[in-house]
């Protein structure tokens, strides 16, 4: 062969040998550009199944799977041909080069091939993965407002401490929210987005409620000290009012029939054993308040508070029996013009619009007319039971106004 031969021949196999470079260099970066899909779609999926559980999320992951498969075959076959053969050897000949060429050029086309797929498979995905994200968008809100509710709850704490409160109940609060902030700080990717938006949430509810019951200590102690002392003044008192049922008692035995005062004989006994009792809890309120036990102090004035009420609706009712049976022993009738007043009433209700009243109304109204005369005569007699008198008579009152509740609830029926 000649040496112009030689040449041309060396010049083509340069020729392919360039051809076959350029085919690696189109194939790698159609590899590289593939990988760089595939990442970025990894990413979608992972953004999709940190808020989605549904099966439409379910079948994402699937065909990305699926999708994984068929690239880890195409870059397997590139890898093959780049491997197969060493454009860079000197002695790499002119078909060789030709045939590592043909091989670049068809793994870059299946990369390729793939690449668009994977692209295609990205925007059917496009739905899914923008409402996965405007979920995930919630997440770093919910989460700051949390620890800046945490933050504000522990310098309320500090501001109160440093007032010589101590809030220990407060601050072992605050402490059992932090393995809470923990698994917050760890995000969607771990525990994913609703429940870690429902956590934020929770954190910045209870460390609210913290904070607001740290700002109201100093408050809340100020009024436990006025309910002390206007609590204390109730008690003095009531044991002064208590001391004065037992003349009441002495002049209800000396005027009036036994049955008109024997429910109220245990009165000061009674009265005695509650304030004793109510002095006794405002002692150990008063106790809870220094060592600011705050729901201690709390339900014992309120346990003092019943005490005395009832306290002073026995003293009240031994007093106020008295000024009732002492009206009625003057004039029994204004007690029964009351109730004959409220009968009429009713009765000229019933009658309204009617010829004869209806029965279900006229006969309670009647026997209502009857008890109130059989009432009224029971107070002949030398020692009349005027208590007696007195209930018989609201008791009649309340029948009549039980009549006049249901006809007025019939006429508002259309």
């Amino acid at each position: 062969m000649t040496t112009a031969s030689r040449r041309w021949f060396g010049g083509r196999d340069e020729s392919r040998r360039a051809d076959a470079q350029a085919a690696k260099d189109a194939a790698a970066a159609a590899f590289y550009e593939l990988d760089t899909a595939q990442r970025d779609l990894r990413i979608s999926i992972e953004t999709i199944t940190a808020v989605d559980a549904s099966p439409a999320a379910r079948q994402a992951v699937e065909g990305f799977e699926a999708l994984g498969r068929r690239i880890d075959q195409v870059s397997h076959a590139y890898i093959e041909a780049v491997d197969a053969h060493d454009l860079d050897r000197a002695e790499l000949d002119g078909g060789t080069a030709a045939r590592a060429k043909q091989e670049l050029d068809r793994a870059r086309e299946e990369l390729v091939r793939v690449k668009d797929e994977l692209e295609r498979y990205a925007r059917g995905l496009q739905p899914l993965l923008d409402t996965a994200e405007t979920q995930l968008a919630r997440v770093a809100p919910a989460r700051e407002r949390a620890r800046a509710a945490l933050l504000a709850a522990s310098n309320a704490l500090d501001a109160v401490r440093a007032g010589g409160m101590k809030a220990d109940e407060l601050a072992a609060r605050l402490a059992r929210l932090a393995p809470e902030l923990t698994k917050l700080n760890q995000g969607a990717s771990q525990h994913g987005v609703p429940e870690t938006i429902q956590r934020a949430d929770r954190i910045l509810r209870d460390a609210e409620e913290i904070r607001a019951e740290a700002e109201r200590l100093p408050e809340r102690a100020a009024e436990l000290d006025r309910r002390l002392v206007s609590l204390r003044t109730r008690a003095q008192a009531l044991r002064h009012r208590a001391d004065g049922v037992d003349p009441v008692l002495s002049e209800l035995r000396r005027r009036f029939a036994a049955a008109c005062w024997q429910d109220l004989q245990p009165v000061p006994e009674q009265a005695a054993r509650d304030i004793g009792q109510a002095e006794e809890r405002l002692r150990e309120a008063g106790a809870a308040r220094a060592e600011q036990r705050w729901a201690d102090a709390t339900a014992l004035i309120a346990t003092v508070r019943a005490l005395l009420e009832h306290v002073d609706e026995g003293v009240s009712a031994a007093s106020d029996r008295l000024a009732r049976l002492d009206a009625v022993a003057k004039d029994p009738q204004a007690e029964v013009q009351r109730t004959r007043f409220a009968i009429r009433d009713a009765q000229r209700l019933a009658m309204e619009g009617r010829t004869v009243p209806d029965p279900r109304h006229a006969r309670p109204l009647d026997d209502a007319v009857a008890r109130l005369d059989r009432a009224l005569a029971g107070l002949d007699g030398r020692h009349p039971d005027y208590w007696h008198f007195l209930r018989e008579t609201e008791e009649v009152r309340a029948a009549v106004g039980r009549v006049v509740a249901d006809i007025r609830e019939r006429r508002a029926v259309p």
